[in-house]
């Protein structure tokens, strides 16, 4: 089983790579709308296919943002003294939890709540 200075490496390292692939989803981003020209709307099916380019890129970048996110909070925890400590209960997460996703602020069973209450936030 992992320690919390081995998760934490391991939290530094998936920071670095999900910001590189976030600078190189937009470079494509910048580069597709540059590479753009005439009136956007040409033909039907080229307009439709680069709107379906366009939300599959901005749903990527939502994703690797939100995860972003997640990494980050978890190594301020990191650097704090409190990673691994539930965000809602403020109990132990389990430690297969944390292997399996380092990132995560909630203990299975705050999880659990927050998935039932099905508003992504916790019922009190």
């Amino acid at each position: 089983m992992a320690d919390v200075a081995e998760l934490c490496a391991v939290l530094k390292k998936e920071q670095a790579l999900l910001t590189r692939e976030l600078e190189q989803l937009e470079a494509q981003m910048q580069s597709n709308s540059e590479g753009r020209e005439g009136s956007p709307f040409g033909k039907r099916e080229e307009g439709a296919t680069e709107t379906f380019e366009l939300e599959k890129s901005l749903a990527l970048e939502r994703k690797l943002r939100t995860t972003l996110a997640e990494v980050n909070r978890a190594l301020a925890k990191c650097e704090a003294g409190t990673y691994g400590i539930c965000d809602a209960c403020g109990k132990p997460i389990e430690p297969a939890r944390l292997e399996a996703l380092p990132q995560a602020g909630l203990c299975l069973s705050c999880k659990a709540s927050q998935a039932k209450d099905g508003r992504g936030k916790l019922a009190r």
